[in-house]
Formats: C-alpha cells, sequence, structure tokens
C-alpha cells in the first residue's frame, strides 16, 4: 500500500514504535495518556467503572448529551430508546433506496465523464440517506455537510461555533415536529419517552448532531478509503468484481486498515493501573484505535491489506456497550456504494497527477479529495 506509506497519511510506523516501545505514555503538559496496544484499547472500552465516557467539555455542549458521552444506566436508557431506529429490519428496508442513489451518482458521473470519489459519490450518499432519516430539507444537505466536517476538524473555535449553529436548527425543527408529526426520527423523538420523561431539548439535538457526524463521516471515509485501496490492490478487486459476496468480508478489513475513528477518548474516574502506570481520576486517555487495529499480537501480517482475513476482530467500530449504533448502516450503505461502483466503473483508476491529502481531522482518517479517472 505505497500510498499510505510515501505520504504518511496514516502514521503506522509511529503507531508500531509507540506499541513496541511506550504502549502507554504520559503527556505531562496535556495530563493524557495515550494507549496504543489493542489489548489495552479493548479493555478500556469495556471497563466503567474505571473510565468514563462523559466528556471534559461544557456540559451545556449537545454532543455531550448524547449516547456517545454517556455511562450506565444512562446510557442504556438512550440507546434503548434510539436503537428502534437502527434494527435490522429497518435497516435492510432501506437498500433500495440507498441502490437508487448509488446509481443516481453513477449515472451523473457517467454523463460528466469523471468523478471525486468523496465528493461526487462517498460524501452525498450517507448525508442523503441521514437527512431523510431525521426529517431535514433535503436543500440543508450542504451545511450538514459543512457542519459534520468541523466537528471532526482541528478547529476548536468552529467546533463550539458549529454546534451553537446546529442548536438553533434542531431547535426550530424540533418546535415545528412537535405541533406537526412526520414520519421521521426527529418526530420520534420528540415524542418519546425514557422512563416516563421526555428527553430534554440538549439530548435530542445532542443525537441529532451524533447521527449527523457518525453517520456521515465515518461511511464517508469508509467508502473513499475502500476505493482507494481496491485502486492500488487490483486483485482484490478482480476478486470482488467476480465474487460480490466477498464485499462485506473486504469492507472489514478496510475498517480494520484504514480505521475511519483513529482515535476516541475516556476520563479516568477511579485510581487504576495500567502496564505498571498509575492514572489519575480526571485524566485523559486517548485510545489509539488506528494503531490497536495494526497490533501484530492480534493480527498477523498487519500491514498487508488482506480482503480474505478471519477472524478480524478490529476495533474500528468501538467495543461493548458503546459500539457503533448505526454499524449495520454504515456496512450497507458502504456494500451497496462499492457494489455499484464497480458494477459501472470496473477499471476506473485513481487520477494520479493529484496528491493524495489527508484530511485536516485528529480523529478521523480520510482523504480531502479522491479524483478518478473512469472507463465503462
Amino acid at each position: 500500500m505505497n500510498w499510505k506509506t510515501d505520504s504518511e497519511l496514516i502514521p503506522l510506523s509511529w503507531f508500531k514504535e509507540m506499541r513496541n516501545s511506550s504502549p502507554v505514555v504520559f503527556n505531562s503538559e496535556k495530563n493524557t495518556w495515550d494507549v496504543f496496544k489493542y489489548e489495552d484499547v479493548k479493555k478500556i472500552f469495556a471497563d466503567h467503572e474505571h473510565y468514563s465516557s462523559k466528556g471534559t467539555e461544557s456540559a451545556m455542549e449537545p454532543i455531550n448529551s448524547s449516547i456517545l458521552r454517556q455511562d450506565p444506566p444512562k446510557h442504556r436508557q438512550l440507546r434503548m430508546l434510539v436503537s428502534q431506529a437502527f434494527t435490522p429490519r429497518a435497516i435492510e428496508a432501506l437498500a433500495p433506496k440507498i441502490e437508487s442513489i448509488a446509481q443516481q451518482l453513477c449515472d451523473q458521473a457517467e454523463e460528466t465523464g469523471e468523478m471525486d470519489a468523496l465528493l461526487d459519490y462517498a460524501s452525498p450518499l450517507p448525508i442523503i440517506v441521514i437527512v431523510e432519516m431525521l426529517g431535514i430539507p433535503s436543500v440543508d444537505r450542504d451545511r450538514f455537510k459543512e457542519w459534520s466536517d468541523s466537528l471532526v476538524g482541528n478547529d476548536g473555535e468552529r467546533y463550539f461555533q458549529c454546534q451553537k449553529e446546529m442548536s438553533d436548527y434542531f431547535s426550530d425543527i424540533m418546535n415545528r415536529r412537535r405541533l406537526d408529526p412526520q414520519d421521521d426520527l426527529i418526530s420520534n423523538l420528540v415524542h418519546a419517552k425514557v422512563e416516563g420523561k421526555q428527553l430534554s431539548d440538549l439530548e435530542i439535538i445532542g443525537f441529532c448532531i451524533l447521527l449527523l457526524v457518525a453517520g456521515n463521516e465515518t461511511t464517508t471515509n469508509l467508502i473513499t478509503s475502500a476505493l482507494l485501496c481496491l485502486d492500488s490492490d487490483r486483485e482484490a478487486r478482480k476478486s470482488l468484481i467476480e465474487e460480490p459476496s466477498m464485499i462485506p468480508q473486504a469492507i472489514e478489513e478496510v475498517l480494520r486498515y484504514c480505521s475511519p475513528v483513529q482515535t476516541m477518548n475516556r476520563i479516568v474516574k477511579k485510581t487504576t493501573v495500567l502496564r505498571d502506570h498509575t492514572l489519575s481520576p480526571g485524566q485523559m486517555v486517548n485510545l489509539w484505535i488506528g494503531s490497536a487495529n495494526h497490533d501484530g499480537e492480534q493480527f498477523n501480517n498487519p500491514e498487508k491489506f488482506d480482503i480474505h482475513r478471519n477472524p478480524n476482530p478490529h476495533l474500528a467500530l468501538g467495543h461493548g456497550i458503546h459500539f457503533c449504533l448505526g454499524s449495520q448502516l454504515a456496512r450497507l450503505e458502504s456494500k451497496i456504494a462499492i457494489q455499484t461502483l464497480l458494477s459501472r466503473f470496473p477499471d476506473y483508476a485513481r487520477d494520479r497527477s493529484h496528491t493524495l491529502e489527508r484530511l485536516d481531522s485528529w480523529m478521523m482518517f480520510g482523504v480531502n479529495r479522491l479524483p478518478l479517472v473512469l472507463t465503462t
């Protein structure tokens, strides 16, 4: 996979060095710990006694009221409520719509003879799906994309500003749905009750923001990375064209190899010891998922992209109670997107006159553009 090592899009050599020399290391300036090995990352994901999912930012930030930043029992209550929209039956019912969107986007590319796999395909597809699930006007898709990018970017000021903009936006829609319910997720949330109590506005807004980001950024970067990997590995591409039933297994390897979410964090709740290091309450712990998924103690030949890898117990979608709620949707969208593009443009190639650049995000992995040369 020369496109990664040459351009250093994913710091695989740094991950390997840290796993070998400093699997748990303290940053005194930031009062944070960095954890790099698979065993430790998986353990911390599941240890709610010593590590909290709650953020360190203002409690009034909507994202901190979402299930992403909740511990038991509140997490269980919220997850049970919103999981109704993500049952296997509900997700599978979206397949025809997703297929239609993918075909329409490919039709547009065929007309123009060009496609940026990110901007023209991998990004609009999940955005259209999420917008329809929430019940948001389609004309606001571009605003949603900008907000989503800002929330995972490195601009701290914009991170807070866009949460304010999204709060105002969703508050207006929530007020309208209370008076005039529709067949959409926001209507369900404003009228739902958890143990006899309605969700607060902050909790609803937090979930909408989380769904937007998780349902867009993760899937967008998963699809783009898959197309990038298959551009480099022509044998893998040939196998998937000949046997599309292998696409889901290939997606799992993309999740491992190019983990869309490279890191998540936890806050130490109780004093605990990890590999002879004492972690104190209040300290942040960065869990390097991207490193864990390349740990040679867990994966044979981890630097090799192998669509036949089985088993593949990666941590790209989390672990335990915080395992990605939208994982089935992300997998379905990615499967349909890859299968559709391979059937329409089996000989596509990355435009190598364009230099690959990583997204300006410390937590997400993806490229900011991926122009393709199309042939039918």
